[in-house]
């Protein structure tokens, strides 16, 4: 009986003890969750950096420390591009062009934009730990680089394939718009594929992209060469203003990367407009007010074809009628005409069309004098 006694204290104490063990390991578990990730601390044999485009994050909510990770990834792409970007000032800075001597940045945080989006496509969460004594989250996003590799290589080469295609019809077409769109359009298409191009670097543990056919400046310098020859637009501005005014249109649209003068002759496009500003009474014993008016269209001066038109009108007041004429005329000079000089462009590099002639209630009367609303003593300016 002893012996007997004895071999169950023998069979029964290590079984007790692993059942012990057992339950601990389990409270671990449930008390204190899973253990601390080796990745926390930077260092992971499952996710090497060999393999993986790490971003980490920590916040005290889940989804907000997986907002972090995420973004970690995103500013390592954004930091890449950015530092591209003076390889392709050509097409997005116009500066120093003009009297008024300013710069525009055009596409880069559109560009940026765009490519970071398509990267995070490829960007997943890994994993997640949340510390109990912290009561903190964690969050690992990741690219498996290979994968990311083989995703933008495929955007690369569509782009290419765009780009060549938009070349090929800039350099076989006689019409002169269509080139211009074509080249417009290839080169934006270049700087996008470079934007892809930086991604590249990043995603390869070689920090090495894949070269385009073509470089941004000569394509850009291809389509400012031709504007200067073949795209030349002609403006004249009549009425009220019409000098300051006419040197206001023409820096604008010098600035949006277009050739100007004020001859029609050697000119392909003719922006023609009349401007009006006149004083009106509307009864306030403090301010005096101004009305204003403008009507502008596109012709193509061979065909004498209207192309599009713009009008717009508004009304300022200030505390003379000389100071309230001098504030329309700031807005026409500094409002509309950017934003008549954008259409323009964007209508020239096939980006949106110009309104069409539709009357508009902000256009000039059609008579010599501008109507006198609701029968004040008007007089032009």
């Amino acid at each position: 009986m002893r012996a007997l006694a004895s071999l169950r204290r023998e069979v029964l104490l290590p079984l007790g003890m692993l059942l012990i063990a057992g339950v601990a390991l389990s409270s671990c578990t449930w008390f204190g969750g899973k253990a601390k990730p080796a990745w926390v601390d930077g260092a992971s044999a499952e996710y090497s950096p060999a393999q993986y485009l790490l971003g980490e994050g920590q916040a005290s909510s889940k989804s907000a420390a997986s907002d972090q990770a995420y973004a970690a990834v995103s500013r390592i792409f954004k930091a890449e591009v950015a530092a591209q970007a003076k390889d392709w000032e050509s097409y997005l800075l116009v500066e120093n062009r003009g009297a008024t001597n300013t710069e525009r940045r055009l596409t880069l945080d559109q560009v940026t934009n765009v490519s970071t989006d398509k990267v995070l496509e490829n960007v997943k969460i890994l994993d997640t730990w949340y510390d109990r004594h912290q009561r903190m989250h964690y969050a690992l996003a990741g690219m498996h680089r290979g994968q990311g590799e083989a995703a933008m290589m495929d955007k690369m080469r569509e782009l290419d394939r765009t780009i060549e295609a938009d070349l090929l019809e800039a350099r076989q077409t006689a019409d002169k718009l269509a080139k211009v769109r074509d080249l417009r359009r290839a080169a934006k298409n270049l700087v996008l594929r470079e934007a892809f191009n930086a991604d590249l670097r990043v995603i390869r543990s070689s920090g090495q992209g894949t070269p385009a056919a073509y470089r941004v400046n000569e394509l850009t310098n291809e389509l400012d060469q031709f504007l200067s020859t073949n795209l030349v637009l002609a403006v004249e501005v009549a009425g009220d203003h019409a000098e300051p005014i006419q040197r206001s249109l023409m820096e604008g649209l010098i600035r949006e990367g277009l050739h100007v003068a004020t001859q029609q002759a050697g000119s392909e496009l003719l922006v023609r407009g009349t401007v009006h500003v006149w004083s009106i009474d509307v009864r306030d014993p403090q301010f005096k007010y101004v009305r204003w008016c403008s009507d502008f269209d596109v012709v193509e001066i061979a065909t004498r074809r209207v192309v599009g038109a713009m009008s717009r009108g508004g009304k300022e007041g200030h505390l003379s009628d000389r100071e309230a004429a001098g504030k329309a005329l700031r807005v026409i000079q500094q409002e509309f005409s950017a934003d008549l000089a954008k259409a323009i462009a964007s209508h020239v590099f096939g980006e949106a069309s110009l309104p069409g002639q539709a009357p508009s209630p902000a256009g000039c009367p059609r008579e010599s004098t501008p109507a006198n609303p609701a029968g004040s003593s008007a007089r032009p300016f």
